[in-house]
């Protein structure tokens, strides 16, 4: 059995430019929920992904992260964010 993905189409979903304050907040969050779960794993800190050292280079905070691994988390922000709008919810600021 081959699995072929098939996630909801957003491409015709524009990003409202409000909204990127919030992407960035989720970026950071979807870090930190990365990194926590791997160091309750038992990983480190190390300059290179190792599998059988347990080591990651992205095990630090999100603003040590460089602009290419920073959007990673960036890109899914943003496609989760346009996914909640697809599907026709409404984001509102807080009051």
């Amino acid at each position: 059995m081959k699995y072929i993905p098939r996630p909801i189409d957003t491409s015709d979903v524009q990003l409202p430019p409000e909204l990127e304050p919030l992407a960035e907040q989720i970026a950071r969050n979807v870090h930190e929920v990365w990194a926590k779960g791997r160091l309750d794993d038992g990983w480190t800190y190390g300059p290179e992904r190792s599998e059988s050292l347990r080591t990651h280079s992205c095990l630090v905070p999100y603003d040590e992260l460089t602009e290419e691994e920073k959007d990673y988390d960036r890109a899914t922000s943003r496609e989760t964010i346009r996914l909640i709008l697809k599907l026709g919810f409404r984001i509102e600021p807080p009051r």
